[in-house]
């Protein structure tokens, strides 16, 4: 080892444990890689060849970036880190094919106080599955110890995706009506937003994540540890149906800020959506909080998805179509609303969410069982 080498490892930085991680993660990304990924793992940069879009009229490039949040914590709290990425490429991949763009590659970034090499491959053979499982490639990343700066067992995750869709196929709220049908498609569980407030509440109540969550059937950390369901793959399969993919208006991705100020963003300026709570019941894990924490789920539906974690706008006439193919894909759907456009008085309506000068959204009615 040279001196240059011991000083480093001296300040607390292990190269060797750097080259390691990527020799144990290096199959699981490399199976992302189609004919398109030139380089293989390892490189200075990802490479990806876009010559294929020259078959577009105007190939329009979506991109998206996020991290996981402080889910990160349970994981870390019970040392189990093989759902994080699944988490990571839900929260980045999926807020792509919300323009209508189909996922081409991705790369991550985890930032941890001591790369324990095994748990680095765990975090990004994750990522690598879902990217998989979502028709992206995993093209590169970055593994950077921070000691001193951070915790020998803390990390955090974040990622960037880039995605492409023809300029005439972009979705949004310029091609939404009045008349659309709002469809709500189901979420797993929490996704990876709220989770403060979820600490928050078990802290509260000195609750465990090892402790058993008797109505849930599993141990709180198991049941909150449910990765993000994935939404690219059977999207785009929509969109690309030639049948019923240009009936699709809009989409949008339920994330932070919570239910009516995500559908808020994507609906034209003047229309608004009153959303029936009766078409859906939230998961049992939304009740049990609600009830730990002594409130009503109504004042959660700002901050947890309450069992929508994706929307579509669609035309009327084939609403019905919509939520038989998205069942169909293995995405459980409903229509929960329809757009009107006109005046009337917003007051109680969730709108200009997240800087968009869009539409109007409320919740109205109770939610069944």
């Amino acid at each position: 080892m040279t001196d240059a080498n011991s000083s480093y490892a001296a300040a607390g930085v292990d190269t060797r444990a750097g080259d390691l991680a990527v020799e144990l993660m290096k199959e699981a990304v490399a199976a992302t890689h189609g004919p398109k990924v030139l380089g293989g793992v390892g490189g200075f940069a990802g490479l990806f060849d876009l010559s294929f879009a020259k078959d577009y009229e105007r190939p329009l490039l979506a991109t998206s970036t996020d991290g996981v949040g402080t889910k990160i914590a349970i994981a870390q709290a019970l040392d189990k880190h093989d759902t994080i990425g699944q988490d990571l490429v839900g929260m980045v991949v999926d807020d792509i094919v919300v323009v209508g763009a189909k996922p081409l590659f991705m790369t991550d970034y985890i930032a941890c106080g001591k790369v324990v090499p095994e748990r680095i491959a765990t975090i990004v053979t994750g990522i690598a599955r879902a990217c998989a499982e979502t028709g992206t490639a995993l093209v590169g990343g970055e593994t950077a110890e921070h000691p001193g700066l951070m915790g020998a067992d803390d990390y955090d995750v974040a990622g960037a995706a880039v995605g492409v869709v023809e300029a005439d196929r972009l979705l949004g709220a310029e091609r939404v009506q009045g008349g659309d049908a709002v469809i709500a498609i189901a979420s797993s569980g929490l996704h990876s937003n709220g989770f403060s407030l979820v600490r928050h509440i078990l802290a509260g109540r000195r609750i465990g994540y090892a402790d058993a969550a008797a109505d849930l059937g599993t141990t709180w950390g198991e049941a909150l540890l449910e990765p993000t369901r994935l939404y690219s793959g059977p999207l785009v399969e929509l969109l690309g149906n030639e049948r019923i993919g240009a009936t699709v208006h809009s989409l949008s991705h339920v994330t932070g800020g919570g239910i009516a100020a995500n559908l808020a963003r994507v609906l034209p300026r003047g229309s608004w959506v009153e959303l029936d709570r009766s078409t859906w019941s939230p998961a049992p894990v939304f009740r049990v909080l609600s009830d730990l924490a002594g409130t009503s789920l109504q004042s959660a539906e700002g901050t947890w998805n309450l069992g929508i974690g994706f929307f579509a706008v669609v035309a009327a006439d084939a609403a019905a179509s919509v939520v038989a193919e998205l069942d169909a894909l293995g995405l459980p759907a409903w229509q929960a609303g329809t757009v009107t456009i006109g005046d009337r008085d917003l007051n109680g309506f969730e709108q200009g969410a997240k800087g968009v000068d869009g539409g109007a959204v409320r919740l109205v009615g109770s939610f069944a069982g």
